[in-house]
């Protein structure tokens, strides 16, 4: 596979838009760990090779369990993960698959229950982010595996 371009170089205002609204997402007081597996999740439904390879990379590298990651696709039957984040996977869910779910409202009442509104605004940001990521990584075939969490942190994405 040969990724179609670099949307970094190309469009690199466009880029930094993006990035903007992951840093938004960083700084948002979410925890970390449900960041990750949010963006697992949703990358997994989209089938984006290059952001499960980076997730999933970050993910370990912050303490994540392999076993977490691998069960991640069936978490409704894994005992693994707590109310918040599978309340938080069903909303990632919802709105990763919005043309089938349009965000059902009783998805809605579970994740208010965990979240408050601020923290509801957070995460839907941070599902907006890896859907647009997603999309872009697919779109221009960004090619997986060489993507180094400690690299990646050095250059602050």
């Amino acid at each position: 596979m040969e990724s179609r371009l670099d949307p970094k170089k190309v469009g690199s205002s466009a880029y930094k838009a993006m990035y903007g609204l992951e840093l938004y997402v960083k700084n948002s007081g979410l925890e970390a760990p449900l960041i990750e597996l949010v963006k697992m999740r949703a990358s997994q439904i989209n089938g984006c090779a290059f952001c499960l390879d980076m997730h999933s990379k970050d993910a370990r590298a912050a303490g994540e369990s392999e076993q977490r990651l691998y069960l991640l696709n069936a978490w409704r039957e894994s005992p693994f993960y707590s109310d918040r984040e599978r309340a938080a996977l069903a909303w990632t869910e919802a709105l990763t698959l919005i043309a089938d779910t349009h965000a059902p409202d009783d998805v809605y009442e579970e994740v208010r229950k965990f979240f408050t509104e601020e923290e509801l605004v957070s995460l839907t940001m941070a599902i907006v982010t890896i859907n647009g990521w997603n999309r872009i990584s697919i779109g221009f075939r960004a090619v997986p595996g060489t993507y180094q969490p400690s690299a990646h942190a050095t250059k602050g994405a």
